[in-house]
């Protein structure tokens, strides 16, 4: 497992840069960093959202895209029981056994496919599939990558 897959801020230094030669990151995919590490904070703490969106708010500087962060990590936090039930059959262990960092990349992922319809899915699989790359497990991208392709087959039947 990679050392960076404890994202709290409090705790670590921003991984929301460009990291070597890759491409700068957008604003949005600073913030979609953010979310990640929100929810992961979130479920390994449990502290209030309105608590973790303050503190990501002082401690990250720069251009991001934070209207985007306000309205997904909240949302996903309000949907998780939702989101959890629409995994689950997808999975082939329990949700329960999930690397945490797994856990928060597929809410985040099926929380889009669910209720951001106007971001495409393969954008979705993709961003989710980089995040999983960044801060999971060695090979917790390509189990990303085939729950969510399952979830966007059944969901975003008319996109595909």
């Amino acid at each position: 497992m990679k050392t960076d897959a404890v994202p709290a801020p409090s705790t670590r230094t921003p991984v929301l840069a460009e990291e070597g030669p890759k491409k700068k990151l957008s604003d949005r995919q600073k913030a979609r960093r953010m979310v990640l590490q929100a929810l992961y904070q979130w479920q390994l703490a449990g502290a209030p959202v309105h608590e973790i969106q303050a503190e990501f708010r002082g401690y990250y500087q720069g251009k991001i895209d934070w209207a985007y962060f306000h309205d997904v990590f909240p949302a996903t936090v309000a949907h998780a029981a939702e989101l959890d039930a629409a995994i689950t059959p997808l999975l082939d262990r329990e949700i329960g056994a999930l690397d945490p960092v797994e856990l928060s990349v597929l809410r985040f992922g099926m929380f889009e496919l669910l209720h951001r319809l106007e971001v495409p899915y393969k954008v979705v699989i993709n961003e989710c599939v980089e995040l999983a790359k960044v801060f999971g497990a060695t090979d917790g991208h390509r189990y990303i990558n085939g729950i969510l392709d399952r979830a966007a087959r059944s969901i975003r039947t008319l996109e595909i």
